[in-house]
């Protein structure tokens, strides 16, 4: 016995010694790294995933198997013989890309009684993807409207989305690229509050890179970091789309590895329920302290796709669950996890906008995770986030998972500002006009800044926030401003000519406030060219400008990919996660 347990454990020391350290880069047929490929090894069961540079490394001996796999690709399967470094070349899979894929009936249990979901059909073949319609913001003349007033944003999904349609060669619907978005995907190093308020604000004006007659102004905000373990306790239900349309690889099974991640972060005075629909709601996991994290993971192991969707009575019942549960001062939140495709009771956009509102005066907030392509419902899913006092988000990879129920688990989940709300006004002896760029769905009436019963976005723990408008000077001649006549009875010159450029007013409430909070700011004149402006307002000025070009703008002349991409690199900044680089690779893939 004493000889048999030496000499298993000196094959262990052996096999232990023998196992060394893979690297490599995961590339398609055209040599452009990958970020996101799944890499496991099959022998030990352990994986891990690309970087943002296609890059990756994993413990593996002599003998084992590794597999490659990403959505759109055919799994590649590589034996590890005596090199270090093994690089990967996948093949698009056109196949499984454009095939017939038909959910079989699959059995769900609803409170432990077992039901038979019918199957449904789903052809990749046709995209159905929905996209709301907006005209992009014109410049207004401060004669006539001194105001400008909107909701701040800090969903991200578009820039999300818009990456995957480019690593997967496809053409972008102008609908998809709301430019706020795809500028608020990224951090920016701006300093937090050092006061009572639960956000610093940041301003920064200079000429403007694209046109110089014009300036750009920077208005960024910085929410306060809380760490996790300060966070008050959650009260969660998932919502849960496994209907037959959630039947493909993108879907349901990257909706449950993302949900794995988020129940890992939960501490044991934090709560789960699921509740799934299809075509019915029910409940498969009542409220769970965060502690049985195995009991969770099993529940959102044991989900399959197949049936139409309920998608009013999901809701109905994901609230219900949530309120039974109401944590008072905690995180009361229900995260709905869909490809947005609602086809049975309160389909339209409107009545779910309704259900919506109706429920948020519970003190449930909402999140919106949206799954998938080719039916992707994206206007469906920013309304309910809207309307729901949350945010909404789309998850592409596994990548973009961590980010969101991972490395910003506080930020996604806690908020720490309601319906917040912005109104800039401009100084005529300054300015003759102003565009706000992007926010085109988050515009709201001069009114509405003082009304408190009027909704707006909320920002989340760390979270940043940052708009960019484009100012026309007074005494510049520009094609974009059309002349009006003087207006007879209102006095547009400001007597104080002071070296105020704008005064911008910030309103906000305590996450469970009734009443808000004003904040006012003012900002001087200012002659700099745009080459002194700082690393994060270059950078965010190019994202705005690959937005402009993405929806052909019409305010921009120059549209040169080059000098996107210099601006980028000149934003890039030190960039620890690589996010930054990872737009730059992005804006030279959709060209060529």
């Amino acid at each position: 016995m004493k000889y048999n347990l030496l000499f298993i454990l000196s094959l262990f020391l052996c096999n232990s010694i023998s196992a060394q350290t893979i690297t490599g880069t995961v590339s398609n047929e055209n040599s452009t790294p990958l970020p996101g490929v799944n890499i496991l090894n099959k022998s030990t069961n352990s994986g891990t995933q690309t970087d943002f540079d296609g890059k990756y490394s994993i413990k593996a001996k002599k003998g084992d198997l590794l597999t490659f796999s990403f959505i759109g690709y055919k799994t590649k399967e590589v034996k590890v013989k005596d090199k270090k470094v093994i690089n990967a070349s996948l093949e698009p899979d056109n196949v499984s890309l454009n095939e017939e894929v038909v959910a079989v009936s699959e059995t769900i249990r609803i409170r432990g009684t077992s039901s038979l979901q019918t199957g449904y059909g789903y052809n990749n073949r046709t995209n159905t993807e929905a996209y709301k319609e907006k005209n992009e913001n014109i410049f207004k003349s401060v004669k006539t409207a001194p105001l400008s007033t909107f909701s701040i944003d800090v969903d991200r999904a578009s820039y999300s989305n818009i990456r995957r349609m480019i690593n997967n060669g496809q053409e972008i619907p102008k609908g998809a690229v709301k430019i706020e978005e795809m500028i608020n995907y990224f951090n920016y190093n701006y300093a937090g509050p050092k006061d009572e308020h639960p956000f610093a604000i940041h301003t920064e004006v200079a000429k403007s890179p694209w046109n110089q007659q014009t300036k750009i102004a920077k208005i960024a905000l910085q929410g306060k970091n809380i760490p996790t373990e300060d966070i008050p306790a959650s009260n969660l239900t998932f919502l849960l789309d496994v209907s037959g349309s959630m039947n493909s690889p993108n879907k349901l099974p990257l909706l449950k590895s993302s949900f794995k991640i988020l129940v890992n972060q939960l501490r044991e005075e934090d709560r789960v329920a699921i509740v799934v629909y299809a075509g019915a709601a029910g409940v498969v996991l009542e409220s769970t302290p965060g502690s049985e994290k195995i009991k969770i993971l099993e529940a959102i192991n044991n989900l399959n796709a197949g049936g139409s969707t309920a998608g009013g009575e999901g809701i109905e019942l994901a609230y219900k669950i949530a309120k039974e549960n109401f944590i008072e001062g905690g995180n009361n939140r229900v995260i709905l996890a869909t490809d947005g495709d609602f086809n049975i009771g309160s389909s339209s956009d409107s009545a779910m906008k309704q259900l919506i509102e109706e429920k948020r005066e519970s003190g449930v907030f909402l999140t919106a995770l949206g799954f998938g392509m080719g039916n992707y419902k994206d206007s469906k899913l920013e309304s309910l986030a809207q309307a729901g006092n949350g945010n909404h988000a789309y998850i592409d990879s596994m990548q973009e998972s961590r980010r969101v129920l991972g490395t910003e688990f506080g930020g996604t989940l806690h908020t720490i500002a309601k319906d917040v709300k912005i109104q800039v006004e401009f100084n005529p002896a300054k300015i003759q006009a102003y565009r706000l760029i992007g926010y085109e769905n988050r515009l709201l009436n001069a009114e509405d800044f003082n009304d408190d019963e009027k909704d707006a976005g909320e920002l989340g723990s760390g979270h940043t926030v940052t708009a960019l408008y484009e100012l026309i000077p007074v005494g510049v001649e520009s094609e974009y401003l059309k002349e009006i006549d003087s207006l007879k009875y209102t006095n547009t010159e400001l007597k104080n000519n002071s070296g105020e450029l704008f005064t911008v007013k910030f309103r906000y409430k305590d996450p469970e406030g009734a009443k808000s909070k004003l904040i006012t700011k003012t900002v001087a004149d200012t002659e700099k060219d745009f080459e002194e402006a700082s690393t994060d307002f270059k950078f965010a000025a190019a994202v705005a400008l690959y937005g402009m070009k993405l929806t052909d703008s019409e305010f921009v002349k120059n549209h040169n990919t080059g000098f996107i991409l210099d601006l980028a690199e000149k934003g890039r900044g030190e960039d620890k996660e690589g996010y930054r680089a990872e737009f730059i690779r992005l804006v030279k893939s959709e060209v060529n």
